[in-house]
């Protein structure tokens, strides 16, 4: 039987654990090793790595594919501490042994970190610990990296448009068009970021039609010749209903980015794009859709979103409320301000049709859902001349 002498503990630290590193820029930790009792090292080496992977079932056999951005080893050795001429050393019990490592990510572009359903892009540091007649040991320290995307040049500073006219039928005749023009003033922009979308409908078909939009990311996968789609709706809003031979059009409605990836453009393997979609559900047909391309980006596009603007403009007026009325107590929030956007009814009277995105066709009955406002929360203020709580409902 095999006696395998342990490692009391080996393991990986970066020199900055939570950075989010970019092209170009240095990447440094230590891999620090304690024994348990005396042992001869012969080798320590870490490897650097970054891997953007494919991989899908297609019946019996896989779709794979890789693609390698980065890729480094160094041997280490332990400072300040002898070494033999085979380059192994001693280490002893009580000691801890730190090997310090440091190397550059490549200039040019660089896949960020990402992981999707059929792919993902990987970047870690793994050390390397050999001894005499001993299995290596090995440990593996991930970290991120984001591929800059300015969402300042002149291409993604363009305003986008497009138009779309549909003709209805209900049994074969012809009921109507379905119009549909949409433009958005630029093509990129940042997380945080309110997309102010510029739109008009009409409707003269004899149906009542609801006007929507989302934000939509689009994953494309490529291997071994094949290629794998995976879309997704990441948030969306909605306008009024649309009555036979009426029209409507959008000036300032928005949607704001949520907290998604950047746009992954230049791999060949994976992609990662988005597209603002307009579309229009009409009953008993398919939907009139309008795709905007957008590129999410890393720099700041400069465009303040709305609750930075609401904020600062709150922090001004209460500066001045501060100044000249220091005993006044402060006014309940608005219902607005207290309710997620996602509970919130975007048009005062209750929809007529049930909004179905999940299917290809809707209905074409009318509904009559119910709908409720959430009740707005306790809210209570201190009197700071007597102390005493006054709770509102």
């Amino acid at each position: 039987m095999v006696v395998f002498k342990k490692i009391k503990s080996f393991d990986v630290v970066l020199s900055e654990t939570s950075k989010v590193y970019c092209s170009g820029e240095k990447v440094a930790g230590r891999v620090l090793v304690e024994v348990a009792e005396v042992t001869r090292v012969t080798k320590v080496k870490v490897v650097a790595c970054g891997v953007a992977k494919v991989l899908w079932s297609k019946g019996s056999h896989q779709c794979k594919q890789q693609m390698e951005y980065l890729r480094y080893e160094e041997m280490l050795h332990p400072e300040d501490h002898p070494v033999d001429e085979d380059g192994s050393v001693i280490l002893r019990p009580g000691n801890r042994y730190e090997y310090k490592f440091s190397f550059e990510l490549p200039q040019g572009p660089l896949g960020s970190s990402f992981k999707g359903k059929y792919g993902s892009v990987n970047y870690w540091v793994k050390a390397f610990l050999e001894r005499p007649c001993q299995p290596t040991q090995e440990v593996k320290k991930p970290f991120e990296v984001v591929d800059l995307v300015d969402v300042n040049t002149p291409d993604l500073m363009c305003p986008v448009s497009a138009r779309k006219d549909k003709k209805v039928s209900c049994m074969f005749i012809p009921d109507g068009h379905v119009k549909l023009r949409a433009s958005i003033n630029r093509k990129g922009f940042c997380e945080g970021d309110d997309i102010c979308i510029c739109a008009d409908f009409e409707n003269t078909c004899s149906r009542i039609v609801i006007p929507k939009a989302a934000i939509v990311a689009k994953h494309t996968y490529l291997a071994n010749g094949e290629t794998k789609v995976f879309t997704q709706k990441l948030c969306r809003v909605r306008g009024n209903h649309i009555i036979s031979g009426m029209t409507d059009s959008w000036r300032g409605k928005s949607i704001r980015v949520p907290k998604i990836k950047p746009s992954i453009l230049g791999c060949h393997i994976l992609r990662v794009e988005y597209f603002l979609q307009i579309y229009v559900s009409v009953p008993g047909s398919r939907k009139v859709i309008l795709d905007l391309p957008l590129v999410i980006g890393t720099t700041s596009s400069g465009f303040s979103s709305r609750s930075s603007s609401m904020a600062s403009q709150t922090s001004s007026e209460m500066s001045w409320v501060d100044l000249n009325i220091p005993g006044t107590p402060e006014a309940p929030p608005c219902y607005l301000d207290v309710i997620p956007e996602d509970h919130r009814l975007e048009s005062p009277t209750t929809p007529l049709l049930d909004d179905l995105d999940g299917a290809c066709d809707s209905p074409i009955f009318i509904y009559a859902p119910e709908f409720k406002f959430m009740p707005p929360p306790t809210y209570t203020e201190v009197d700071p001349n007597d102390n005493k709580s006054i709770n509102v409902q």
